[in-house]
């Protein structure tokens, strides 16, 4: 079975799963087309380097160190070194089994980002596209939850593979970004290339993440006779907890959610 983690091999594929999975969150965009770039790519490199230790990136990391001091303009060492960071993070020490970043993880997504700031100001012709599909992740929210770099590198994803499910994430972030004529532009697009059945919801989805960009449900909870509102965050904690006045026309239920 893919998800019986006692070999070595099958822990790192499933974090490569994970990682690629990354690109599926938020409006059920299973549907919409969202896939690899093809053979070749940086995720089959991963799984098929899964019987490689952790020295062999880091003797790659130190080779394209080297070559990036020695040759700070030339745009293919700093590509180099982005991806061998990416592929060191997806080790042991640096990602669970489920995929998700440890601070020391978290210390190669800074680096990683470096990298990749470099290689970007390079103004290569055609940016790596797979590269910064991999960069989503970096910048995305359970990364270094930089929402205007991760609109930046979706830039580059959509330019290269147009579809539906990464124009409504560039949407997405766009608006978690505070960019809303992009926001609106890529949520747009998103719609026109949905299938029929799905742009209504689609539609009204972006919409919602527009209204409320952090994705956070409000909700309004009664403690000793008085009601208090909050945000619910994913780990389902209220935060941000406010006393409604007792004269607002709020109707309060322990754990509703206020639309």
């Amino acid at each position: 079975m893919l998800f019986d983690l006692r070999g070595r091999g099958r822990r790192r594929m499933v974090r490569v799963i994970y990682t690629g999975l990354a690109l599926l969150m938020g409006v059920g965009l299973v549907g919409f087309g969202v896939g690899s770039f093809g053979g070749g790519g940086l995720f089959n490199a991963a799984t098929s380097n899964e019987g490689s230790n952790a020295a062999s990136f880091a003797n790659q990391i130190k080779k394209y160190e080297k070559l990036t001091k020695l040759h700070p303009r030339q745009a293919s060492g700093w590509e180099g070194l982005t991806k061998n960071l990416l592929h060191e993070a997806g080790g042991e020490e640096f990602t669970t089994n489920t995929g998700l970043v440890t601070s020391k993880g978290q210390v190669l997504y800074k680096r990683a980002s470096q990298a990749w700031n470099s290689y970007i100001a390079l103004n290569p012709p055609k940016p790596n596209a797979e590269l910064a599909q991999l960069m989503f992740t970096v910048y995305g929210e359970t990364g270094l939850n930089e929402p205007s770099k991760a609109v930046e590198v979706l830039q580059i994803v959509v330019a290269a593979r147009p579809t539906a499910a990464y124009y409504a994430q560039l949407a997405i972030y766009a608006y978690k970004a505070s960019n809303t004529r992009l926001g609106d532009l890529s949520a747009a697009k998103a719609v026109s290339l949905a299938p029929a059945n799905s742009r209504t919801r689609l539609k009204r989805e972006l919409s919602e993440y527009k209204t409320n960009p952090s994705g956070e449900k409000v909700v309004t909870t009664k403690t000793n006779g008085k009601t208090y509102e909050g945000k619910l965050n994913s780990k389902g904690e209220v935060k941000e907890a406010k006393l409604v006045p007792t004269t607002s026309k709020t109707t309060s239920t322990k754990g509703t959610t206020k639309k």
